[in-house]
């Protein structure tokens, strides 16, 4: 599609610097996640999820139109990018219902991790395992401990991670524009519906749960994912990879300011490591990571 022929939404996002738009999606991303704690009360997890996703849903087809037309190449990518939208969203505020906010988020790290050194026999590579390993070693036997329940819910959202950091690329290439990403998302809603109609039931309907839940929409749905497409599109994978390496430390900075959530000083050097091993596992992976 010729640059004059984009949406008005798709020019503004083009004239960003794709490391901004990184950034700006990582604090969006975990800002929102903060506030949709706060429904759970009301909502739950699984309630907000999907208020968050059928809103998200909503605003995305309002501001791309996409089409229906598609050949079955791109209707399989878009299929797996909502599947995997929804799985990784209802675990990670599973996690959330259970754990602090940075502890969730960094341990949901290990799948992009593990995506970045996957296949590699450079001892490098292993460091940066090992480091990791011991950050959320740290995180989870640190004084207090962490709820396994809550852990295990994470770890399941870091497997879901990685699946949609490889294909997020994909439907990137596949699709134009956020058209993709609105179907994806459609996808997505439908799924959780059932997990969130089973938990919150009618709570969804109070109109303040609704208003709520539309602003977590756009801050932590909308948003982040529209900033990563672009993104994606204009930058090598591994810078990408670098600069989302910061979201465990942004989560836990958003887990104190909004929840006053207090991680424990092992904790934030559990945090760090995992940081670090995704920066140095980013840099030196295979170019075609």
């Amino acid at each position: 599609m010729a640059h004059a022929d984009r949406l008005p939404v798709a020019r503004m996002l083009g004239a960003i610097p794709p490391p901004a738009l990184v950034l700006l999606g990582i604090v969006s991303l975990q800002v929102g996640a903060a506030l949709a704690k706060q429904l759970f009360a009301v909502a739950g997890a699984a309630g907000t999820v999907t208020l968050r996703l059928v809103f998200a849903a909503v605003v995305l087809l309002a501001i791309w139109r996409p089409s229906l037309r598609m050949d079955r190449r791109t209707l399989v990518v878009v299929l797996s990018y909502g599947t995997v939208l929804a799985a990784m969203n209802l675990c990670i505020y599973h996690a959330f219902e259970r754990i602090p906010l940075g502890a969730a988020v960094t341990i949901e790290f290990l799948g992009p991790l593990a995506v970045a050194v996957f296949g590699s026999r450079r001892w490098l590579d292993g460091v940066w395992v090992l480091l990791a390993a011991l950050g959320v070693l740290l995180l989870t036997r640190a004084q207090g401990g962490l709820v396994w329940t809550g852990v295990l819910f994470a770890l399941a959202a870091g497997a879901c991670w990685a699946a949609y950091i490889m294909l997020a690329a994909k439907l990137g290439s596949a699709t134009s524009d956020g058209k993709g990403l609105a179907l994806a998302m459609v996808v997505g809603s439908l799924i959780a519906l059932p997990f969130g109609v089973s938990s919150a039931g009618t709570a969804m309907l109070d109109p303040i749960v609704l208003a709520a839940g539309f602003a977590v929409a756009l801050m932590s749905s909308v948003i982040p994912y529209s900033l990563e497409l672009e993104a994606l599109r204009r930058m090598p994978p591994r810078v990408f990879g670098i600069l989302m390496s910061l979201e465990p430390a942004v989560a836990a900075l958003a887990g104190l300011v909004v929840l006053g959530e207090h991680l424990r000083p092992a904790q934030w050097v559990a945090v760090c490591c995992v940081v670090i091993a995704s920066v140095g596992a980013t840099r030196s992976a295979r170019p075609d990571i």
